[in-house]
């Protein structure tokens, strides 16, 4: 049974932006791996705007916004072997009760040179 569905976009110069001039963003936002992921890509910052619009479009899915006990480094978005990109929730986030009744997460993501989107679908 569907639970939630969010979806969210962002310009990707505002998160290449924020990732330049703002010491720790990218720490508090993007997990050590998605941080390694996106580091390798010509285009990094599209990468890094696509995780962001997911995890902003998680939350949404949640019907809670960010909540306490939960943090943006801990919804990190993976690749499985064939590149399809999946959410895996860790530390704190991944024991939160808000979390603990979804048994699926599904995430779609696209990005151009100017913006980014990701939709999730969460299920109980």
């Amino acid at each position: 049974m569907i639970a939630g569905v969010g979806v969210d976009m962002i310009e990707v110069d505002r998160v290449a932006t924020r990732i330049e001039k703002e010491a720790g963003f990218r720490e508090l936002v993007y997990s050590k791996g998605e941080i390694e992921y996106c580091e390798t890509k010509t285009r990094k910052f599209e990468h890094y705007a696509a995780r962001f619009a997911a995890k902003e479009a998680f939350f949404k899915a949640l019907g809670t916004g960010w909540v306490a006990g939960t943090a943006f480094n801990e919804i990190e978005i993976v690749h499985n072997e064939q590149g399809k990109p999946k959410i895996n929730l860790l530390g704190l986030t991944a024991d939160s009760s808000v979390v603990q009744e979804i048994s699926k997460i599904s995430v779609s993501l696209s990005h151009l040179k100017t913006i980014a989107t990701a939709i999730v679908i969460l299920e109980k």
